[in-house]
C-alpha cells in the first residue's frame, strides 16, 4: 500500500470537492483548439485570439469546477494574471508538447521544451498532467511511454506533487478505416492501458470511456466494463470526454461514477459549440449559461455516484505515516 506525501495531499485536496470527487474542467487544447476557432486555416490563429478564449473559458467555468486544467503556452499564466482563476480553484497544468512525434500509428508524447515539474510547482500549481498516446499490444512504444511517465512521475516525487496521466489509444492498421473494429478492440485496450499505467508511480487516472456508445448502449455491459475499469486500476481515476457531444458524457459519467470513477476530466463536451461563435458577446452568454449548467450538472452527478480519490485502493489517508513533532526535519 503506498503512503502519500504531504504536499500529494494537499494538491488533491486542492483539485477535489470537499466530497474528495474530481470535477475538473479541462481547457488546455493548443492544436484542437485553433481548429475549432478557424476548421479551415487552423494555423492562422493568432496567440491572442487563443489567450482570449482561454480567458473566457476560465472565467465562466472555473467558479464551478473542483479545479481547471491549462497550458503552459497560452492558458495557465494568463489566468492567474488576469484573475481569471478564483484563488480557491484548483490548478493542473499539462507538460507535454502538443501532437505526438513519430508517424500516425507510432505516436511518441515529448515534453515541451522548456517546461518541467518544477516550473509547475513554482507557479503555484496544484498538480501536473501529461497526455500520452498508447497502445498496450505496440510492446517498443509502450515501453518508451512509460519511460517517459516515469521520469515525470520521478520529478513529481521531488516536487511533491500530484502527478495525472492520460492515456489515449488510437487505431491502426485496418482499424484507422474500420471505427466498428476499433470500437470492439477498445474496451481490452483501455483496460489493459489502465493497468499498465497506473501501476507506474502516478496519482489519478484520466481514463477514456472503455466502449464506443454510438455502437454499444447496453448500460447493464457498459456499466460492467467500466467496473472492470475500476479493479484493474491501482490509483483513483476519473474519466475523460474525448471530444463526445455532452448527452453522451452525460451517460459516460454516470455509468463510470456508478462503478467507482472518482470524478470526471472533461473538456470539449461541455464548451466546444462555443468556439464556432464569433460574437465575443454571445460566446461568453453561451459559456455563462448553457456550458455552465452542463458543468454544474456534471458536478452533481459525479458528487452523487462517485468514489471520494481517498477510499480508492493505493490513497489512503490512514495509511499515511502519522507526524511527529520532527515531521519538519524528515520532510
Amino acid at each position: 500500500m503506498q503512503k502519500i506525501s504531504i504536499g500529494k495531499i494537499r494538491g488533491l485536496q486542492q483539485i477535489s470537492g470537499k466530497e474528495g470527487i474530481f470535477t475538473i474542467c479541462a481547457m488546455d487544447h493548443r492544436g484542437s483548439l485553433q481548429h475549432m476557432i478557424d476548421e479551415k486555416h487552423p494555423e492562422k490563429v493568432k496567440y491572442n485570439t487563443m489567450v482570449q478564449r482561454k480567458l473566457e473559458l476560465c472565467s465562466a467555468l472555473a467558479p464551478h469546477a473542483s479545479a481547471i486544467l491549462l497550458d503552459p503556452i497560452f492558458g495557465a499564466a494568463q489566468c492567474i494574471q488576469h484573475s481569471a482563476l478564483p484563488g480557491d480553484t484548483g490548478l493542473l497544468v499539462s507538460i507535454e508538447a502538443t501532437g505526438y512525434s513519430g508517424d500516425k500509428e507510432q505516436r511518441i508524447t515529448k515534453l515541451l521544451d522548456g517546461w518541467d515539474v518544477e516550473k509547475i510547482k513554482r507557479m503555484g500549481a496544484s498538480a501536473v498532467k501529461i497526455l500520452i498516446y498508447y497502445r498496450p499490444d505496440l510492446k517498443a512504444i509502450a515501453k518508451q511511454q512509460q519511460d517517459t511517465v516515469k521520469q515525470v512521475a520521478q520529478d513529481c516525487i521531488r516536487y511533491d506533487i500530484p502527478f495525472l496521466v492520460e492515456p489515449i489509444c488510437y487505431p491502426i492498421s485496418f482499424e484507422s478505416k474500420n471505427k466498428r473494429e476499433f470500437s470492439i478492440r477498445k474496451a481490452a485496450l483501455v483496460l489493459k492501458t489502465a493497468n499498465e499505467i497506473s501501476s507506474l508511480p502516478i496519482d489519478v487516472l484520466k481514463s477514456e470511456f472503455p466502449a464506443d456508445m454510438k455502437y454499444d448502449k447496453d448500460e447493464g455491459k457498459l456499466l460492467n466494463l467500466c467496473q472492470q475499469l475500476n479493479e484493474m486500476s491501482e490509483v483513483p481515476w476519473v474519466l475523460l470526454s474525448a471530444g463526445a457531444d455532452y448527452e453522451q458524457f452525460y451517460q459516460e459519467v454516470k455509468i463510470a461514477c456508478k462503478a467507482g470513477a472518482s470524478g470526471f476530466l472533461g473538456g470539449r463536451a461541455i464548451w466546444q459549440e462555443a468556439m464556432a461563435i464569433d460574437d465575443g458577446r454571445e460566446r461568453m452568454s453561451f459559456l455563462s449559461t448553457t456550458a455552465a449548467d452542463r458543468l454544474k450538472e456534471l458536478s452533481e452527478l459525479a458528487i452523487k455516484y462517485g468514489t471520494p480519490w481517498h477510499k480508492k485502493s493505493k490513497i489512503r489517508l490512514q495509511d499515511m505515516k502519522l507526524t511527529s513533532e520532527k515531521w519538519h526535519r524528515e520532510f
